[in-house]
This record gives structure tokens, sequence and C-alpha cells, in this order.
């Protein structure tokens, strides 16, 4: 089934035009990008969140199976220091938002790694591989989310 297919870039998700219609896809770069770059409420007691809030998405409140969550928690990550401790988080909070690939049946297995990238290892990349039984792994890489500052 297509979908509307989302880009990422520098500015953040983005569609494009295909003529007079929006440009479509089969949907899994769309929904690897909304679960990694929407934001995903935090655990009640988190630390370090005071000033920003859980943030989240409202529709988490109505969802079909109880506890669904939809988005990362990679947006608690803007402001740390590209440490290995903080791209191990960085590994598992994208691993946290892309489980549900698996679960549904959609992908057979996810992986994500983790590095530090740029003159000074200022910006986060993730590389993203979703193996499903029957096509190749489709591979994704994100760079442009976590430009330090």
């Amino acid at each position: 089934m297509a979908d509307i297919r989302t880009l990422w870039s520098d500015l953040g998700g983005d569609w494009r035009l295909a003529g007079p219609s929006f440009d479509v896809d089969e949907g899994l770069e769309t929904a690897v990008i909304v679960s990694l770059f929407t934001d995903r409420v935090a655990d009640a007691g988190e630390t370090g969140i005071e000033s920003t809030g859980r943030r989240g998405w409202w529709g988490d409140a109505f969802a079909d199976v109880d506890g669904d969550r939809i988005g990362s928690r990679l947006w608690k990550l803007a402001r740390e220091k590209r440490t290995p401790a903080v791209l191990g988080r960085a590994e598992t909070y994208a691993r946290e938002a892309l489980q549900w690939l698996v679960d549904d049946g959609v992908a057979r297995s996810v992986t994500v790694a983790a590095e530090a990238v740029g003159a000074q290892g200022e910006v986060l990349a993730l590389a993203i591989g979703v193996t499903r039984s029957d096509r190749p792994v489709a591979q994704f890489r994100f760079e442009s989310f976590w430009k330090g500052q």
C-alpha cells in the first residue's frame, strides 16, 4: 500500500510533489522517520526533563493497544555531550521507537548503530537496518537531526 513519502533533511521532515500530487513510497521510510523523530512521552519520574516537560503525542492517550506510544525519546539527548554513554542511550531510544515494526510483523529485526561524526564529533548519526522476510534489508542513515551547539 502506498503512503505519502516523508523525506528527512536538515530542516526536518518534508513531503515532495510528484507532478500534481505527493510523491509516494511503500511507507517503510516514512514509518521509520515518524517513529524516530516524533517526540515520545518521557516516563513519569525520568530525570532531566523538568524544564521541557514530558512532551509526547496527545494521541497516545487514545491508543488502540493499551500503553502503545508513538515516537522516540531522542529529543532528550539534544543538549547532551556526545559521549559513549549518550551514544548508547541514542541506540536504546531508537530501538525502542522501532520495536513496533517487529512486534507488528512488519520486520523480522531492526538494527541500530549510533556514532558521533563531524570534525569534532558534533553530529549524532544513526544507521538503521530493517530486515524483512520478503525483501532486501532496508538501510537508512540520519545525521542532520542532532547538530552540536
